[in-house]
């Protein structure tokens, strides 16, 4: 099955985030695996420490890549700065992709020691990338636009099919034989529902063709998923209303005390390469 310029899109930053994941991972092991009291002795130590040369520069380079990703989205979805040139649903998924792999590269800044203020920031920083997790999931529930703009519940409907007067005009399939498929492409309907296979044999036994078999298969699939869309649009839209109010608050504590600990830093003179 090939694969769509989104999908391609997608998997290339999940390639992204764990090949650096491991990447981080296996060339510190050594040192994130020692006690705490040992790790001064480590000779990795002022290399890979959350002040040392390396260890700082992924908490700046992660924080970085969380500001910027929280800054373009939010821009561009209220502001349209980018206009035409970039999709909302590109831009989400680069939104996602940065404030993943942020939070990773920051998680490897503290060296796996969370303590005072810092241990508030890294919770936070995990409840929002976990609560983002579930609001992308939320959000692809919702029909949207090629733009990536969420459709009401009367433009859904309108995307259906009637699927009685294309059997009955195009096909010329008989009334019982219609209302096999309007069955199945009811979701609620539980009560002997057919399944693909029995659709084909009737199709069959019908004459229909080959090519005809897998374009009104296709076409049925495809209103059963729209029905079920249909069905959860509302409720889901309810949702990401509510998973904004568990969302935002995270990500405004986890930038507040990142800023506090930025100037802290900064006060003590931890100056990374400048």
């Amino acid at each position: 099955m090939k694969k769509s310029a989104h999908q391609i899109y997608v998997g290339t930053m999940v390639t992204i985030i764990i090949i650096i994941t491991i990447y981080l991972a296996y060339t510190g092991y050594s040192y994130y695996s020692t006690s705490l009291e040992e790790r001064f002795y480590h000779p990795q130590h002022n290399w890979l420490k959350p002040s040392g040369l390396f260890g700082q520069g992924l908490g700046v380079i992660g924080t970085f890549l969380i500001l910027f990703g929280v800054s373009i989205y939010i821009l561009h979805k209220r502001y349209n700065i980018l206009g035409k040139w970039v999709r909302l649903k590109y831009l989400l998924e680069f939104h996602i992709f940065l404030c993943t792999l942020g939070p990773i590269l920051v998680l490897f800044h503290t060296a796996f020691k969370f303590g005072g203020i810092v241990s508030i920031a890294f919770w936070s920083m995990v409840a929002v990338v976990a609560s983002g997790v579930i609001g992308r999931f939320i959000y692809i529930q919702i029909p949207r636009t090629i733009e990536g703009r969420a459709l009401s519940l009367n433009e859904v409907q309108q995307m259906k099919t009637n699927i009685t007067e294309v059997l009955e005009d195009k096909y010329k399939l008989n009334d019982p034989t219609i209302q096999l498929f309007i069955n199945f492409t009811n979701p609620e309907y539980e009560k002997g529902t057919p399944t693909i296979s029995t659709l084909k044999n009737v199709l069959q036994e019908n004459e229909v063709s080959r090519k005809e078999q897998k374009s009104i298969i296709k076409m049925v699939k495809e209103e059963r998923s729209l029905s079920r869309k249909i069905g959860r649009l509302e409720t889901m839209k309810k949702y990401f209303k509510y998973w904004h109010v568990a969302h935002m608050p995270f990500a405004l504590i986890m930038l507040i005390i990142v800023v506090i600990h930025v100037v802290v830093a900064f006060t003590f003179g931890y100056k990374w390469i400048f």
